[in-house]
């Protein structure tokens, strides 16, 4: 067991005892950085916000015609603007904040008709007002629900921190706008804000979900359309370096020099995680899910976590964690699956990843995410586990990571947790024999990755 986990192992055991701990950072700050980003990086952990003990209040004034006029924009155009609103955090009231759409496929089927309670959405307190903030947290995503209590995502998320891997935070929220009112997560979102509390990198770049991991040559305005910087210096020449080496290097050079460009072992526990928490829409997913963090320091590209509303077996159209798909069918077991097409790149026998269910409309997912449909076609990911040292490594953190969430009942005790905190804090939005349902099928989850 790596010290990373052993770090985290112990912050788990002071809970069960009661102590208050810190959420556990993937890299603390350069010195350079140090001053600037320290009182950022404590106010965000110790934010009460984000204690998934209580379901907490975020409730969004706005003008009804604003509201009606961002809608209809986005139904005609596509564009998602900004608005000015008033938000109200746990009491906490904070005018000249913005609100806008947030997501890409999660938008698909929105419309100016839709109750805007159900719709995901980001709000920036400081959008309008320079320096706004809420403990330290300026920006909050309203992430789209995959079930009606968001449990899944809820779970995955803690278990993502627990894996010493960036996590955002997360909290249970009754969310209010325009007059309705519903239970939503709300998490952290993976900006500027978020990288200096959390991982304090040189540069963040998000994958965008019609793009793919492909080397388009060196010309920054190639990467437009699949990249996005979202933090830290404004410049994609680490991105496009290390994009090059990893479509155009031999596979002697990938195997030999890789640790040179990627946190290799970092790498490893994502993709081993992605598989113990049976989620299929990651990197190697229709959505292209991820983010690129560089850190100058040691020249290392780290693949960051985004996107874990579909964990352990959830559908695209709403069903709970290993319930049945929108369309009413049964989500499979992995055990039963067949081996999605890794294209010309195979991987090692054996390979869990191999063994993710072909789930419906994964096509579709597929066309959304150009070059990056699932199951071998991210070139990063399917490189990485057709090479025997690295596909090891791979296996070491599977097994360890199956020990540490289900072995030692720390996936239990999350759930239980949160789970309680909806039936205390939510029972008027969503039935507690349904929190109850949720929980179940998520426990019968841990049994059947557990095995």
């Amino acid at each position: 067991m790596r010290i990373r986990h052993l770090r985290l192992a112990l912050s788990l055991a002071l809970v069960s005892a009661g102590a208050v701990v810190l959420a556990g950072c993937v890299a603390p700050a350069t010195d350079e950085r140090e001053g600037e980003t320290d009182a950022a990086r404590l106010s965000t952990s110790t934010a009460s916000f984000w204690d998934s003990s209580t379901v907490h209040s975020i409730s969004v004034d706005v003008d009804d015609d604003t509201l009606a006029e961002l809608l209809e924009t986005y139904e005609s155009t596509g564009d998602k603007e900004w608005i000015e609103v008033t938000v109200t955090i746990d009491g906490e009231v904070y005018e000249g904040a913005g609100l806008k759409l947030k997501g890409n496929s999660s938008l698909k089927s929105v419309t100016s008709d839709d109750d805007p309670s159900g719709i995901p959405w980001i709000i920036r307190l400081d959008k309008f007002v320079d320096g706004q903030n809420h403990e330290g947290i300026t920006d909050f995503v309203v992430r789209g629900n995959s079930s009606e209590t968001s449990l899944n995502e809820a779970v995955a998320l803690d278990l993502l921190d627990l894996a010493g891997l960036a996590s955002e935070q997360a909290a249970a929220t009754r969310f209010t706008i325009a007059g309705s009112t519903a239970l939503r997560l709300v998490v952290e979102n993976p900006g500027d804000s978020w990288n200096d509390s959390t991982l304090g990198a040189t540069a963040l770049y998000k994958a965008e979900s019609g793009g793919d991991y492909s080397y388009r040559g060196d010309d920054p305005e190639s990467y437009t359309d699949v990249f996005d910087q979202e933090a830290g210096d404004d410049d994609l020449a680490p991105l496009i370096s290390f994009l090059k080496f990893i479509n155009d290097s031999d596979d002697e050079t990938f195997s030999a020099e890789l640790s040179q460009h990627l946190d290799v072992t970092e790498f490893a526990t994502y993709l081993a995680f992605q598989d113990v928490v049976d989620n299929f829409d990651d990197i190697d997913g229709p959505g292209n899910n991820s983010y690129l963090a560089y850190d100058a320091d040691t020249g290392l590209m780290t693949v960051v976590n985004w996107d874990l509303n579909l964990a352990f077996g959830a559908s695209p159209g709403g069903a709970g964690a290993g319930g049945a798909g929108g369309d009413g069918m049964a989500m499979p077991d992995r055990g039963d699956a067949v081996a999605p097409d890794r294209g010309d790149v195979g991987a090692p026998e054996g390979d869990a990843r191999a063994d993710r269910p072909t789930l419906p409309g994964d096509d579709e997912g597929a066309q959304m995410g150009g070059g990056g449909g699932r199951g071998g076609s991210n070139t990063l990911a399917s490189r990485f586990l057709a090479d025997e040292d690295f596909h090891a490594l791979y296996e070491s953190e599977l097994e360890e990571l199956e020990d540490l969430f289900y072995g030692s009942g720390a996936a239990e005790d999350i759930l239980q947790t949160w789970s309680d905190a909806l039936v205390a804090g939510a029972g008027d939005l969503v039935d507690a024999d349904v929190i109850a349902a949720d929980a179940a099928d998520l426990t019968a989850s841990f049994e059947r990755l557990a095995d």
